[in-house]
């Protein structure tokens, strides 16, 4: 069961080119084959998975990560990412296919987890293939590592606990507010991404295609989990903001809901609301059975403010917004 579980629970995306180029750069002033190809792999497994937790709103420290020392690289098998309060979290890369991840003894503690980053044969794009809080064995069993889904809730108990924030029922919402304003000046929040990489290839795609007038909007995405209690991983919201052509002060806003890892439809039954300033609903909609997007249209004011609340099972999480 634990490896049905994993296979469902994972998460798929590109390595950025950047990232590509810095393990390259790293592991060519390595002094052995073994030792360069230990560096390569690593980086990108680290690169990966500091992408992946920025999309999801954790605040990490990759240049303050072992990983990212050069004396460290050469003296230790290291891929630690360092989250911002709450500690490292070791990320072990493997090859597809693999049946093991290895983990070395020397980063078999002071860790807050541990999660298999799966390169693919390219070293274009990597599979987040699941978790463990602690390991005591140099070769563990992938088909042992818990989902995905479940890293993100233990993340987020940490950050509730370092906190002292942890009440008895807690949910998955964001307090934090958004200032669309200051996306006009390229200033985007933690976890807001550019579409392309949020988004499969194809679906940003026929987003683009889709936008005669694309220009005229500052658009960003960001992914959404609904943690393992709504058992329904991940959708991508999608914001796009303008400002009225004839009204500096009027913008027009327009919230999407898209599937991603290249899911076809959304979650049934998914549920997201438009709440204004005092917490009432004055938009809402569902998906319904393959539904493969929601979109939700309206005006508002500079000054104003409203939040996005998104709901599935009895996991709701909200996205606040300053305008």
């Amino acid at each position: 069961m634990m490896s049905e579980m994993a296979t469902i629970s994972t998460f798929t995306g590109p390595i950025s080119t950047v990232a590509h180029r810095l393990a390259q750069a790293w592991s060519r002033q390595q002094g052995t084959p073994g030792k360069s190809q230990q560096v390569f792999f690593n980086t990108l497994s680290v690169s990966f998975m500091n992408f992946y937790l920025e999309c999801m709103g954790f605040e990490t420290d990759i240049e303050a990560s072992d990983s990212w020392n050069p004396v460290e690289q050469t003296l230790m098998d290291v891929a630690d990412l360092l989250i911002k309060n709450l500690g490292k979290l070791e990320c072990r890369p493997v090859l597809e296919n693999a049946q093991f991840v290895y983990v070395p003894p020397e980063v078999q503690s002071n860790r807050i987890g541990y999660v298999a980053v799966e390169i693919s044969a390219s070293f274009q794009s990597a599979k987040l293939l699941g978790f463990v809080k602690e390991v005591s064995i140099d070769n563990l069993p992938i088909n042992q590592l818990q989902p995905i889904d479940n890293l993100l809730q233990h993340l987020e108990f940490l950050e509730l606990q370092t906190n002292q924030l942890l009440p008895q029922n807690w949910d998955l919402s964001h307090q934090n507010t958004v200032e669309l304003q200051k996306w006009f000046e390229n200033i985007f929040a933690s976890g807001w991404s550019t579409i392309e990489s949020i988004l499969s290839t194809e679906t940003a795609w026929q987003f683009r295609s889709g936008e005669e007038e694309v220009k005229k909007y500052v658009e960003r995405a960001k992914l959404i989990n609904f943690g393992i209690k709504a058992n329904r991983g991940t959708v991508g919201i999608v914001v796009k903001v303008s400002h009225d052509e004839n009204n500096c002060d009027e913008m027009k806003i327009i919230v999407e809901l898209h599937p991603i890892n290249h899911q076809e439809h959304l979650p049934d039954f998914l549920h997201v609301m438009i709440l204004d300033e005092e917490g009432t609903a004055v938009m809402e909609a569902k998906a319904q059975k393959e539904h493969k997007k929601i979109t939700l249209e309206f005006n508002a004011t500079v000054g104003d403010n409203f939040s996005v609340k998104i709901a599935l099972a009895d996991v709701s999480i909200i996205e606040n917004f300053a305008v």
